[in-house]
């Protein structure tokens, strides 16, 4: 046994090696759930710091590429503009010349217009060539120039896409984890949540046989009076243990009040062996107020001395919270002679007890009535009949105090499987509580507050969409 103090109301108790096993065990599992949360969080963090380096230097690299890339291109447009201001002068340079031929020519016409027009379409022909080999070169250096910014802009974007590859396979691979974590987390949860509520069905399983048990030892009335019962359970055994003995209702009211049942039994010779007056009271009986067994003691006692009954026995479900009462048969002798206040559950083994009393007393009697008729002092007698008194009132007190001990016990254990039902669904409720707060978790609540991480989450969802929000 293990000695437990409450943390809040200070209070000791003892609890068993199997129960404390279990709080043990439930405040392991608790710090390491709490453990692996923690280390959850850790996980999650260098995640999020590794995405963030891995971002910061992708940024940086591409910043550089691009400049460089910027760079090159001013230079090539520079270059292609001074070509072109080139290629516009040798032009206007061409031009000029074939002005100045164009104009001699026309004054070698009146000389000679066969040659004029020979050297004319001579000089329109060259000029054309000239011409169209510029526009071909300079058709060509435009060609180069273009396949050039194709080929930097085509090894950028591989550039960028190889530099973001890595990082958006590492975000996939960080989220499948996480996903993978969740899902594992709530099948621990699931699980743990299972074998909870298998303990508290188990729990209350228990408790609910040992209600029946103690419900059994209270009443196995259901739906019928308390009269009807005890008459039930009376005619039950009435063949095999009283089959001489009389238990009818008291229907002689000639002196204004009568009992319930009279119970008479006989010997083979016809002698009354023991007679009993029965009073039955429910408390469904009397619903207007609320009765005590003391307030029909003393009619019951009228009855059975008007009945020439030896013994009262007040079965009663009343005051059905009294300890005392509860406790199994509870004599009144201090009150009226030879009466007794029983529980349903008594009603026989008080028929019983009384009736193997007065068997003895009738042998005792028998053997009185032959000391007397050899004139023997009766002296002896009475004190053996005083010793069987004195042993059957001690063996009725140990019959007592061992049924209250075992009623006893049986609320003791209805309490403790209580409470360790309570503590379950309390770890219930906490489970839940601790779920519902790690469902709530979210990228955009952890970067609250955090304009640098929100802007990389929010630079990283534009570049590759699937991110987590």
């Amino acid at each position: 046994m293990q000695d437990i103090k409450c943390p809040h109301c200070g209070k000791a108790f003892k609890i068993d090696e199997t129960g404390y096993a279990d709080i043990l065990k439930q405040v392991r599992d608790g710090e390491f759930e709490q453990q692996l949360h923690e280390r959850l969080e850790l996980a999650e963090q260098d995640k999020r710091n590794a995405v963030e380096l891995a971002t910061t230097q992708v940024a940086a690299e591409l910043k550089m590429a691009a400049a460089t890339k910027d760079a090159e291109i001013q230079n090539l447009l520079a270059r292609l503009d001074a070509k072109e201001l080139a290629q516009k002068l040798a032009v206007a340079q061409a031009l000029s010349t074939v002005e100045k031929e164009r104009d001699g020519l026309a004054n070698e016409l009146a000389q000679a217009r066969h040659d004029r027009q020979s050297a004319s379409k001579l000089a329109e022909a060259t000029l054309m060539n000239e011409l169209q080999k510029a526009a071909a070169a300079k058709d060509a250096e435009i060609q180069g120039l273009r396949a050039r910014l194709d080929a930097v802009a085509l090894s950028q974007q591989l550039a960028i896409s190889e530099a973001v590859g890595p990082v958006v396979k590492e975000r996939d691979e960080l989220k499948n984890g996480l996903e993978r974590a969740a899902l594992e987390k709530q099948l621990a949860e699931k699980s743990l949540k299972d074998r909870y509520e298998t303990q508290i069905k188990d729990r209350d399983d228990a408790i609910e046989r040992l209600r029946d048990m103690k419900a059994r030892l209270s009443t196995k009335m259901v739906g019928e009076t308390l009269e009807q019962h005890c008459e039930t359970e009376f005619n039950r055994i009435r063949a095999t243990a009283f089959p001489k003995a009389y238990f009818e209702k008291d229907n002689d009211a000639r002196s204004g009040s009568k009992g319930d049942y009279i119970f008479r039994d006989l010997d083979a010779a016809g002698t009354e062996i023991v007679s009993i007056m029965f009073e039955m009271k429910n408390e469904s009986d009397r619903t207007a107020t609320k009765n005590r067994n003391e307030d029909f003691l003393k009619e019951l006692d009228k009855d059975r001395t008007e009945k020439g009954c030896e013994y009262a026995v007040l079965v009663s479900l009343l005051e059905p919270e009294s300890e005392l009462y509860n406790t199994g048969i509870i004599d009144v002798f201090h009150r009226y002679p030879k009466m007794y206040v029983v529980r349903p559950q008594f009603f026989l083994p008080i028929i019983t007890l009384l009736r193997n009393a007065a068997l003895n007393s009738l042998k005792y009697k028998s053997e009185l009535a032959l000391v007397k008729a050899q004139n023997i002092d009766i002296t002896k007698f009475e004190t053996e009949l005083d010793s069987f008194k004195t042993a059957f009132a001690r063996n009725y007190d140990l019959a007592s105090g061992h049924f209250q001990k075992a009623i006893a016990e049986i609320d003791k254990s209805i309490d403790h499987l209580q409470k360790t039902k309570d503590a379950l669904l309390g770890t219930d409720r906490n489970l839940r509580l601790a779920n519902d707060k790690a469902q709530d978790v979210t990228i955009k609540k952890l970067t609250r507050g955090n304009p640098t991480m929100a802007a990389k989450f929010a630079e990283l969802k534009d570049r590759g969409p699937g991110l987590p929000e």
